[in-house]
């Protein structure tokens, strides 16, 4: 049987699998070991089955995963998002939107500590949602603006899917880094300059301002300061050479949890939880990578990398007329697959044909992350809005999704200035 033939029911396989909601690691092994076996011996597949899971577990430039991992856990079980939204509420809270504002400049700031969007769109809808919704903003809009925010953690450094672009690409993570601050920065502003035009279009879903004093702006700042050291620890830290990135990401696990001990907020029990919530996640994580793994083999030996390389690469159209077919791409993937799926099936066929188009590899990266965030509040499977639907039951899918459409038009302009502007991602990265 032709190989391509064979390889593109193995994509239909696959997409059948998670149709069906087979986890999508295991569609993938199961495709990769199946087509594997298929097309060379099923000894050989059990062999890969055996050797992979193992030697991808125990990956060096894989241990940072878990470790911010934990840090998170750790900001997170510390309350840290609450007082960094106390803080941004305080000091926003006299422009009228200005605590949707405050939920977006919180959404930014647990970003940079925690490195998550699901656990950035979690955290946000039990702190932020239930006093929007007491101030008097509308569903549609709070939840909207809470599933927008969530997506800042995959940008904002630490960023897992930056340590997995790396990884498969064999890139500089700390660079990635880095290069993803400016973007992250600028998804705040023009979050924040979106409200305003909603508030200037539509004034009956947004309250009144909500002043605080001078007083009790500067008093907010005393509990900030622990999320602002420890991102100041970890990304200054890289950005100044002082430590390499696995020694960033256990100093930050280990910085979060004295953090949170001093301050009390921070037991053993607490302790225990945020280590089977990190596990949890880290496992399903791994999960995602070794599937990956196993169904690149697949793809290798049915000569599929090559072959969309060489389609890529001879298409004629120009280096940005294939950059823009690549992001489209990403976009409809984005919109029905995992993030990290995207990333660790995707990247190896692309990757080397964007290379040979003569793109930025730090550049592209960002690109290829910022378009993966669209996928997290994109219909039909948006991650982040599934996220708060399900913490919040009594606001319908329908309901987040005409929420975040504002927003979703704020990062199409986002990704095309990134495109445009390669200045934007190279800019910090080029001074280290």
């Amino acid at each position: 049987m032709d190989r391509e033939l064979i390889a593109l029911g193995g994509f239909v396989a696959l997409f059948v699998m998670m149709f069906l909601r087979v986890p999508v690691g295991i569609a993938m092994a199961v495709v990769g070991v199946g087509g594997f076996g298929f097309l060379t011996s099923w000894s050989a597949a059990f062999r890969l089955l055996s050797q992979s899971p193992f030697s991808t577990v125990t990956d060096f430039n894989l241990s940072v995963v878990p470790m911010f991992i934990l840090m998170g856990a750790f900001a997170s079980g510390s309350g840290m998002s609450r007082d960094l939204f106390a803080a941004s509420r305080a000091w926003l809270g006299h422009w009228r939107g200005g605590l949707g504002m405050a939920t977006i400049a919180t959404c930014g700031g647990f970003a940079a500590i925690n490195g998550s969007s699901v656990a950035t769109a979690a955290t946000m809808t039990q702190v932020a949602l239930p006093e929007l919704r007491k101030a008097g903003y509308g569903d549609k809009l709070s939840t909207g603006l809470i599933a927008a925010g969530g997506t800042l953690g995959i940008m904002i450094p630490p960023s897992v899917i930056f340590v997995l672009y790396a990884v498969v690409t064999n890139q500089d993570v700390t660079r990635l880094f880095i290069a993803g601050i400016l973007p992250g920065l600028l998804g705040i502003v023009m979050y924040a300059i979106t409200l305003r035009i909603v508030v200037h279009l539509r004034p009956g879903e947004v309250p009144q301002a909500m002043p605080a004093s001078w007083g009790e702006r500067f008093a907010s700042l005393s509990s900030v300061w622990p999320a602002i050291l420890l991102f100041a620890f970890v990304i200054g830290g890289l950005y100044g050479g002082f430590f390499t990135i696995t020694e960033a990401a256990g100093m930050g696990a280990m910085g979060a949890l004295f953090i949170g001990v001093a301050q009390g907020r921070l037991g053993p029990r607490q302790i225990l939880d945020c280590l089977i919530v990190s596990l949890r996640t880290s496992a399903a994580i791994f999960l995602i990578v070794i599937g990956a793994y196993l169904f690149g083999y697949f793809l290798t030996i049915t000569q599929t990398t090559q072959n969309i390389i060489g389609f890529l690469v001879d298409l004629p159209i120009g280096p940005y007329g294939v950059l823009f077919l690549v992001v489209v791409v990403y976009i409809v993937l984005g919109a029905i697959m995992d993030e990290l799926a995207i990333i660790l099936v995707t990247i190896p066929v692309v990757f080397p044909a964007m290379m040979q188009l003569g793109f930025d590899p730090t550049w592209f990266g960002v690109v290829i992350v910022m378009t993966c965030t669209l996928g997290m509040i994109t219909p039909p499977v948006g991650m982040n809005v599934f996220v708060i639907n399900s913490l919040a039951r009594d606001v319908t899918l329908g309901t987040i999704y005409r929420g975040v459409a504002p927003f979703i038009i704020s990062d199409f302009i986002r990704l095309f200035l990134i495109c445009a502007f390669p200045i934007i991602s190279l800019f910090l990265p080029n001074t280290m």
